[in-house]
């Protein structure tokens, strides 16, 4: 697998020649509401996270202005999307940036459309590629409900390491769920 810089604000990885996936990293841009929209209002969604309700256009239009070109070390995170042979697939975060201690959390989400194909997998891995070469980042993090069969096996795959388990951590349906807590030194 081998990763590359395109520009300030993309980064491209392409995994294992038996599998020809390619994945750009880019900033939000204005373009990009229309697949933040139909995510960010999908209810299937809300339940792995932060989010509990839908979201307007408008919103949404003036969190794409206000954070595609934002300085990670002012706000402490920073949304790519995720672009292969020339749709967007999905987007990835980090979030609770600690420039400090080289730490940040991670998430993602892949188009319901394109799961399953490895662009999980490539979009983490051309993050952590970006985090340590143009961050200098040590570990990433993520919290993953217990029920997550999808994002346990993505980030297990990747090479995190369960560290933790958070109880009853994710309330979902009328019940509460454990949280596994994953890091991986980079």
């Amino acid at each position: 697998m081998g990763a590359r810089f395109m520009s300030h604000k993309q980064y491209e990885v392409t995994m294992k020649a038996s599998e020809p996936l390619t994945v750009n990293l880019r900033a939000m841009e204005p373009c990009d509401i229309d697949a933040i929209y139909r995510w960010e209002n999908d209810p299937s969604v809300w339940g792995v996270s932060m989010s509990h309700q839908p979201f307007s256009r408008y919103a949404l239009s003036r969190f794409i202005d206000e954070n595609s070109g934002s300085d990670i070390y002012a706000s402490r995170q920073l949304r790519l999307m995720a672009d292969s042979g020339g749709t967007t697939v999905g987007c990835i975060d980090l979030y609770d940036f600690d420039p400090y201690h080289c730490r940040a959390g991670v998430g993602l989400l892949v188009d319901s459309r394109m799961r399953r194909q490895g662009f999980g997998m490539a979009m983490l891995k051309a993050l952590e590629t970006f985090a340590v070469d143009h961050l200098e980042m040590h570990q990433l993090h993520c919290v993953v409900a217990a029920d997550n069969d999808a994002s346990i096996a993505l980030f297990t795959k990747a090479g995190y390491a369960q560290c933790g388990v958070l109880h009853d951590w994710v309330a979902s349906a009328g019940k509460w769920l454990d949280a596994l807590s994953f890091q991986r030194i980079l």
